[in-house]
């Protein structure tokens, strides 16, 4: 059976195009030239509206092809506002967390504590304090039932469009707390251009009864339902996600008190998840290869043929095509993965590195080898080495030139690490990485996956756990155990790599870390779901949206670190600069900069950083400001907390 998925064909695409360049009655404020009634009066009419935000909503790895942001015209690269991540959200979405780095001696002002409220959005949506989606989903759903088409039809794409709301809601709610809640579309002489922020627990509720109607709504996948559209399986995808989100937040975020009202969004998160589970529609991807998590990432083409993704867009390299693999990996874009992502890594005997001791004195285990010379990548989880590179594979060993990754043939590039180096850390990602030449042109056609199967479980077992404070052995099963089993995991050889109730792990350091930064306490077994999901969702742009639900703010401010240099250097003494080993030279204190124990420290000339290689974190940084012109515009406003 084909997975189900919403896939972005040429043909809507070419709508979607068409429409962007004339779209006119989406943007103006207030719309005077082309009413719904003149607009919409078939079914096709309908589809052509809601075809505009497909790109917009479905990224996957966006578009080579002129792309869409938040402008007026949906035109150029798309970033992530305000987060400023640039295109590829997949591939890039996780910089900025504590899992991810940009080389370079200072980072985004967001992040080293230097940001300051600026004074306006340029129009392109830079800040994230822009409407111009709201108001074209507002119009749309105010004019749109005006088209000669039955009631059920209506009731289908009007959950298509609240679909949409709900989403876009969310980011909103995500980086700014507190937005207005606009229901239609505005007019110049709308009150609603001078109201305050609708409160956060108003405008969450709306967001729920927006996906509610989705879910009623939208058809289930099948024969029947319209090819490459949003269907209720996507909705319930994108409801878990949210609903998860909202019931953690509220819980953890005190200061809100709203914690009596988040096992309303726990309970549906759990629904939306089960209903997914439930269906036997999706199933994690295996290939019976012992690369399979690699692979899942590196399909191509207009159709995802396997069971895992729910939501995706496909490309067709010709009409739609994109430049994903060129811009951030031919082009060295200069990003790398950090040592306390890789700790948090299991031994393959499914317990950590360290798994005794206290006050940094820990007892390691024994499969793991310690940090010399990339050898903290051996015995330890699958998914590592197919997310993070150890030298003598994948890409340190492949040329564009040939197209071949054989080291026998092309030896071994060690990663430039310094700290303006195209892998500053050390730790070169190769998840979402193809060994394809044809694919680092602008006709790429690697397929994004926006929700697959994997997330609901782990929604589903994270949403349960926090409404009941355990989960049964059968839920684990389900869920943690079948994506460790899919990673690679060998149950038969080590019994204590399947997580049991009567066996859960000590992680004395990871326990410590969680001590000194939250303000709560977690247990082992919401660590190992927590870890779960760093884990399997790393570089998929999802740890940004944890760490804040969490209020796991603190976590970024763990040290900032790459691989343990000093067990390197030589390597990077000159002599290793041609085939069949090739290294740059590198010397410690200009180049790169180590700490006492010899670990690369990520960003080391940034003065922002008190504490070389510790991103400062202030508590006003769960919110983003919004632009001061906007008080001036709009004199009943009110500033988030901690800034100007």
């Amino acid at each position: 059976m084909k997975s189900t998925y919403i896939l972005i064909m040429s043909c809507i695409l070419s709508l979607s195009f068409m429409l962007a360049c004339n779209d006119s009655f989406m943007d103006r404020e207030p719309v005077t030239d082309l009413t719904g009634t003149v607009f919409f009066k078939s079914e096709n009419d309908v589809q052509l509206g809601l075809n505009t935000f497909y790109p917009f909503f479905v990224r996957g790895y966006d578009n080579g092809f002129g792309g869409f942001n938040t402008s007026p015209s949906f035109g150029g690269a798309q970033f992530s506002y305000p987060r400023n991540i640039p295109p590829f959200h997949l591939m890039l979405g996780d910089l900025y967390t504590d899992n991810m780095v940009n080389s370079g001696s200072s980072i985004d002002g967001r992040y080293n504590g230097s940001y300051i409220t600026p004074n306006k959005d340029d129009g392109n949506g830079n800040t994230g304090w822009n409407f111009k989606i709201i108001y074209r989903l507002n119009w749309f759903l105010d004019n749109f039932r005006k088209a000669e088409i039955s009631e059920e039809l209506k009731n289908r794409y009007e959950g298509e469009a609240r679909f949409f709301k709900a989403w876009e809601y969310y980011q909103k709610v995500l980086y700014f707390g507190d937005v207005q809640w606009l229901s239609h579309a505005l007019t110049i002489e709308s009150p609603e251009l001078y109201m305050d922020r609708t409160p956060r627990a108003e405008v969450m509720d709306s967001v729920l009864a927006c996906l509610n109607y989705a879910v009623q709504y939208l058809p289930a996948p099948s024969a029947a339902a319209p090819t490459g559209r949003i269907n209720r399986d996507h909705a319930n995808a994108l409801k878990a996600r949210i609903c998860l989100f909202e019931g953690t937040f509220r819980k953890y975020h005190t200061e809100l008190q709203l914690q009596s009202t988040a096992n309303k969004f726990l309970e549906e998160a759990v629904k939306a998840a089960s209903e997914l589970i439930n269906s036997g529609r999706y199933t994690l991807y295996t290939d019976g290869t012992d690369q399979a998590y690699w692979n899942m990432f590196i399909k191509t083409g207009t159709s995802v043929s396997h069971k895992e993704a729910i939501l995706a867009r496909g490309y067709d390299g010709t009409q739609v095509g994109h430049y994903g693999q060129r811009y951030w990996f031919q082009n060295n874009r200069n990003v790398a993965a950090t040592k306390g992502l890789v700790d948090e890594y299991l031994c393959e005997d499914g317990r950590p590195i360290y798994i005794g001791g206290t006050g940094g004195s820990y007892e390691k285990n024994p499969l793991f080898k310690g940090y010399d010379n990339w050898s903290e990548m051996d015995n330890r989880d699958p998914r590592l080495r197919q997310t993070i590179m150890k030298p003598g594979e994948y890409f340190s060993i492949y040329s564009d030139g040939n197209n071949q990754m054989d080291q026998s043939v092309n030896g071994v590039v060690y990663p430039t690490c310094s700290y303006t180096g195209n892998v500053s850390t050390g730790y070169r990602i190769i998840k979402h990485w193809m060994p394809d030449n044809k694919q680092h042109e602008s006709t790429g056609t690697q397929i994004g996956v926006e929700f697959r199967y994997a997330e609901v479980l782990l929604n589903y077992a994270e949403a349960k756990y926090e409404l009941n404070g355990t989960l049964d052995q059968s839920d684990l099963d389900l869920t943690i155990n079948a994506l460790r089993e899919r990673a690679g995991f060998d149950f038969d050889k080590y019994p204590t790599a399947k997580l049991t109730l009567n066996n859960i792990p000590e992680d004395p350091r990871l326990d410590a870390i969680y001590a000194a930064k939250l303000d709560y306490t977690v247990s082992p077994l919401l660590r190992e779901i927590r870890r779960e999901r760093r884990v399997e969702f790393a570089v998929e742009d999802l740890r940004y949206q944890d760490l804040m639900r969490w209020k796991g703010g603190k976590l970024m401010t763990v040290p900032l670190r790459g691989i343990n240099f000093k067990s390197v250097e030589k390597l990077y003494d000159g002599s290793n600069n041609k085939y069949p080993v090739v290294a740059p030279k590198l010397v410690i204190g200009k180049d790169l900069y180590v700490d006492e124990e010899g670990f690369i420290i990520c960003h080391p000339l940034d003065n922002n950083f008190a504490e070389k290689g510790v991103r400062p974190w202030s508590d006003h940084q769960y919110y983003f400001p919004i632009p001061k012109g906007e008080f001036v515009l709009n004199p009943n406003l009110t500033p988030n907390p901690g800034w100007k």
